[in-house]
């Protein structure tokens, strides 16, 4: 036997032996849990971290951004925009096609967001917003499209990453990420570009 093949049989002998192993133990992380905060608070800090991703808070002060965004949906097909819309009561101008590659076209997609993250402004989604009101939907839609357009509820920030694994609910098979901001990259130069890889603009409508 090697050295080297040794020198792992050791090691994997030594993590079978762990206690953690043993008793299927998992660290107690109750303490970086956060406090409850007021759902004020926390739209506040959901804003301000969306705004450092370059994303885009819609809460106008009635609270009614369903009825605008409906109004701006209607603005931006009068203005020949494909519109393309996975939210109840949303109706967009083009239906989802056969092949992922033909959404390149599509100038907005709308979906709806499980759940956001206050401190950084990541916006979770998984199979069931995706699939959302048509059953064929490809999952490159929101990184593929122009620009894109999500709707929250408010009841559905929590405030740090510490909390986000309770809102997640992944079966076999599904789908799940974190949508931060529209695409962003700073390899040249360190000069940020936003919409290099994918959307040029992210719009969060709060509902």
């Amino acid at each position: 036997m090697s050295h080297n093949t040794a020198s792992k049989q050791a090691i994997l002998a030594a993590l079978g032996q762990s206690s953690i192993n043993q008793l299927n133990q998992k660290p107690d992380l109750s303490g970086l849990k956060s406090s409850a905060l007021l759902q004020a608070d926390l739209i506040n800090r959901f804003e301000k971290g969306l705004a450092s991703v370059t994303g885009e808070l819609v809460y106008p002060d009635d609270g009614n951004s369903f009825d605008l965004l409906k109004g701006n949906v209607a603005q931006l097909i009068s203005q020949g925009m494909q519109v393309i819309s996975l939210v109840d009561g949303i109706q967009g101008n083009q239906l989802m096609p056969m092949q992922p590659h033909e959404l390149k076209h599509i100038d907005y997609a709308i979906i709806q967001a499980r759940f956001a993250v206050a401190e950084n402004g990541a916006i979770w989604v998984d199979s069931e917003q995706l699939n959302g009101i048509n059953t064929n939907t490809h999952r490159v839609l929101p990184f593929i499209c122009e620009n894109l357009i999500m709707v929250l509820n408010k009841d559905n920030i929590v405030a740090t990453m510490h909390d986000a694994p309770e809102k997640m609910h992944l079966h076999a098979g599904d789908f799940g990420t974190f949508i931060a901001g529209p695409s962003k990259t700073a390899d040249i130069e360190q000069a940020l570009v936003v919409g290099a890889h994918g959307a040029f603009s992210l719009k969060v409508y709060l509902i």
